[in-house]
């Protein structure tokens, strides 16, 4: 049986934070906003961007561009500041290369997810991709997780599959929930006191893909 893992998009694969920190500092020579204006910005947009966010934004800022028009500028630009590190995609490639199933399951919006996973090259190396807004449902909800093991062709929960993000309650709870066992990327935070905690922790993505190689092979040398 071919193991599946799905991995979390934002702060997980990629690093949302970084991107949307650059984006913001590009918008405010374009716009001249002020530093309380730049933080104000980063804090509408820090958890996620939605085409209502840009009918704030227009309002706050007096823009003559409608909302549709900056939503869209949003989700190029944004995109063209995201990264997927190198090590982290040749790490997929190995996870695939070794019989993985592959999945993202990402809360957001369509247009800039879509964006994100063009851009960085993740979409082409990843057997499906499961995004709230097209799916109709956000995570923790069990049903998008496995939405997602679906269409890695995967029919309901099935023994070895995981769970890797960096949320404690989106990803690891809702992981949990879908009967999944789960890999927590901590980024030098702590686990939340009263929350059950992952099955593992790990500082990155990177390090996420070595375990689950290792932990593959443990158990195929334990099988006679």
């Amino acid at each position: 049986m071919r193991p599946l893992v799905l991995f979390d998009l934002d702060n997980t694969l990629v690093d949302r934070q970084r991107a949307l920190t650059d984006w913001v500092a590009g918008y405010q020579p374009h716009h001249g906003l002020s530093c309380e204006q730049r933080r104000w910005l980063f804090g509408l947009l820090a958890d996620r961007a939605a085409p209502a966010h840009f009918e704030l934004i227009r309002k706050r800022f007096g823009l003559a561009q409608s909302a549709d028009s900056l939503w869209h500028d949003y989700c190029r630009d944004l995109a063209a500041t995201v990264i997927c590190p190198p090590d982290v995609l040749s790490g997929i490639e190995e996870l695939r290369t070794r019989g993985w199933r592959i999945g993202i399951v990402t809360n957001g919006a369509t247009d800039i997810q879509t964006a994100k996973l063009r851009t960085t090259g993740l979409a082409d190396r990843v057997d499906a991709v499961c995004i709230s807004e097209e799916a109709g449902v956000r995570k923790p909800d069990p049903a998008l997780f496995l939405t997602a093991a679906r269409r890695c062709g995967i029919s309901g929960h099935e023994e070895g599959s995981w769970m890797v993000g960096d949320n404690p309650v989106n990803d690891i709870g809702g992981g949990r929930s879908a009967g999944f066992r789960t890999v927590w990327i901590h980024r030098g935070f702590s686990w939340p006191a009263g929350l059950p905690g992952p099955d593992y922790q790990v500082p990155d993505a990177r390090a996420a893909i070595e375990l689950l190689i290792s932990r593959r092979l443990q158990r195929k040398e334990l099988v006679p």
